[in-house]
């Protein structure tokens, strides 16, 4: 059976964690400096429940509660990654911003998307408590993962939970069954 190809879109505010998260899943290292994104496109295999996947992985710029929503990012994208810093405030009101414009733009009531509260390795820091990220993702319909890309902690879980909600949403639903991300 062929890979089935699936675009993801990273989303969120400024320095919340996309590019390290997108690095860490792609190529397995953490990459402490910060350049400010444009837009990077990775690309990576990987299994999930016996079904082979290329994953395209749209690390977009930053956003903000201002940004117009870039449009190309409602097009040919199977599924999102909604990401803000379990220290910023800001960044958790920005993603729901993004979600709102991101429904506005597909004109879809239900996205397959997952909600990631980044940087769990600041934890004295924290600002958003795990059950305010469970409460937002749950009033989205949205998988929620709380991630370190700096620890690799969860990373590989946010694509692969991201590739079931594709799968569910376009009705091809599979069995539990023990999975291995690779």
């Amino acid at each position: 059976m062929p890979p089935k190809q699936r675009k993801i879109a990273i989303m969120g505010y400024r320095s919340v964690g996309k590019s390290s998260l997108s690095i860490q899943f792609v190529e397995g290292q953490f990459v402490d400096s910060y350049d400010p994104t444009i837009e990077n496109t990775f690309t990576k295999s990987t299994r999930v429940n016996s079904q082979e996947y290329e994953v395209k992985v749209v690390d977009t710029a930053g956003q903000d509660e201002y940004s117009i929503f870039p449009a190309q990012y409602s097009m040919d994208i199977h599924g999102y990654v909604l990401v803000y810093s379990i220290t910023s405030h800001k960044s958790f009101e920005v993603v729901q911003v993004i979600y709102d414009k991101l429904l506005d733009m597909t004109g879809k009531v239900h996205l397959p998307i997952v909600l990631v509260g980044n940087k769990t390795d600041l934890h004295m820091e924290r600002a958003i408590t795990h059950d305010e990220g469970r409460r937002l993702a749950e009033s989205w319909k949205a998988g929620f993962l709380e991630t370190s890309a700096k620890q690799n902690e969860s990373v590989g879980e946010i694509f692969h939970t991201l590739l079931l909600e594709i799968e569910k949403i376009n009705g091809n639903v599979q069995e539990k069954s023990s999975c291995t991300i690779s």
